[in-house]
């Protein structure tokens, strides 16, 4: 095997820990091919370079010296083609590579949905470098910036901007902040917050243009009631989709949104497989999740299976029980298993507001065995292995309630604070705990 060429194209989580996993395990040449930097980064800390936390070498989780060290060659540059039936990798320069095995780990792209403007100077979504880059560039002396979108990518930009003190107008269509995912009391609960960092939040509205200026940048937004709202700025946050278009043309690798993908994370061409944000399962793992999972999480185990498919042990992709984690200003958000908007047939659930409005708790169970489907924290920190060895053995929410103090991890939650969540289940569900 030490004479086999594994390329990776993109150099996020997935094909980074494709890359390192498969060096573990075998001495094949490995080259990971990225136009958009030189080097990995963490992309969930970009935020923090914009707001002076961190320096852009701080967001390296690793040193400069580790890629040589660990023979992995890293090429910048934009890939133009893939001649599958060739094993052969074009790049934009016209160089042309050779591979054993392929791995496509492109990632994301903002959403765009047509509005009229929307590729105008001072508008961008935020998800590449070269979007902190424009960032940085077209917020200077800013007066008042537009944020559209009402999730996760959204309320960080949000942040971002609210540290250099620029005046935010968030639009949200929904009529609650991030209403497609989060039940109404904890949504409210974040839009309560939202508004306490003096962000001009408008549910219920939605983008309808934007507005350029007399020197062909944008000055404004116009909204679906006919609302102009001035700005120099505007984030376009609507979500993310897979970043496929270099592909069009390019034949014998199937796509739909994304890349398709069976089981093994192999695509429709022999010795091409695709991870991350990119990969469409068209048969899910998992029933449950959907088709595209564009989480970093996920795409790390997408990269930790696939180097045990090309190092001859062919493995089939197994996300476990779902996990998510984010932070809304200085709230803190984690979720495991199924919390969903709304109730399903056969679930029940407790919710608990502590009264300060900063810590929330939800556990939903089925209603009949009573074993937990799924919990979600707000400004309380649960130990990941426990939430999910408790979901996964299939732990009763009795249990759960019981032993909450094992799950807890923030030093801050305290007896008092897990003795009233322990109280309020026990005298809205009547049970001892």
């Amino acid at each position: 095997m030490s004479g086999m060429h594994i390329i990776i194209i993109g150099n996020g989580i997935s094909g980074i820990t494709a890359a390192r996993h498969v060096r573990k395990r075998s001495l094949a040449r490995i080259t990971v091919i990225s136009g958009e930097s030189s080097h990995f980064f963490s992309r969930t800390a970009l935020m923090y370079v914009y707001m002076g936390h961190m320096r852009k070498a701080d967001i390296k989780p690793y040193a400069d010296d580790f890629w040589p060290k660990n023979r992995i060659e890293l090429v910048q540059a934009w890939v133009n083609e893939v001649r599958s039936g060739n094993k052969q990798v074009l790049l934009a320069d016209g160089t042309v590579l050779e591979y054993d095995k392929l791995v496509i780990a492109t990632g994301s792209v903002p959403n765009k949905f047509g509005w009229p403007g929307q590729d105008l100077p001072g508008v961008q979504g935020l998800y590449s470098m070269q979007d902190l880059e424009a960032m940085e560039r077209d917020t200077r002396r800013v007066k008042r910036a537009v944020v559209v979108g009402g999730g996760l990518i959204g309320m960080e930009m949000v942040e971002m901007l609210c540290s250099r003190k620029i005046p935010v107008t968030f639009l949200v269509r929904d009529r609650s902040f991030w209403g497609d995912h989060l039940p109404l009391q904890e949504a409210e609960l974040i839009g309560r917050h939202i508004m306490e960092h003096r962000v001009d939040l408008r549910c219920g509205t939605e983008l309808a243009g934007i507005v350029p200026g007399a020197d062909g940048r944008v000055c404004g937004v116009r909204t679906n009631s006919g609302e102009e709202i001035a700005c120099e700025f505007v984030g376009l946050t609507t979500g993310v989709s897979p970043n496929i278009a270099w592909l069009a043309g390019t034949t014998g690798i199937a796509t739909g949104r994304g890349v398709l993908v069976n089981e093994f994370l192999e695509t429709s061409a022999t010795d091409v497989y695709a991870i991350g944000d990119c990969a469409e399962f068209h048969q899910n793992p998992d029933p449950e999740r959907g088709p595209i999972e564009q989480v970093w999480y996920t795409g790390r185990m997408m990269g930790e299976t696939v180097a045990l498919s090309l190092t001859g042990q062919r493995t089939s992709y197994r996300p476990g029980v779902w996990f998510n984690s984010s932070k809304f200003f200085d709230i803190e958000y984690q979720t495991y298993g199924w919390v969903r908007k709304e109730l399903r047939d056969g679930e029940s659930d407790h919710y608990w507001e502590h009264r300060s409005g900063r810590q929330a708790l939800r556990v939903v169970w089925d209603t009949e065995d009573r074993i937990v489907k799924g919990v979600h924290a707000f400004g309380i920190r649960l130990r990941h292995e426990v939430l999910d060895r408790y979901i996964t053995q299939g732990t009763t929410v009795d249990h759960l309630m019981s032993n909450f103090r094992e799950a807890s991890f923030d030093p801050e939650f305290h007896g008092s604070t897990i003795r009233m969540v322990q109280d309020s289940f026990k005298e809205r569900n009547r049970v001892s705990v």
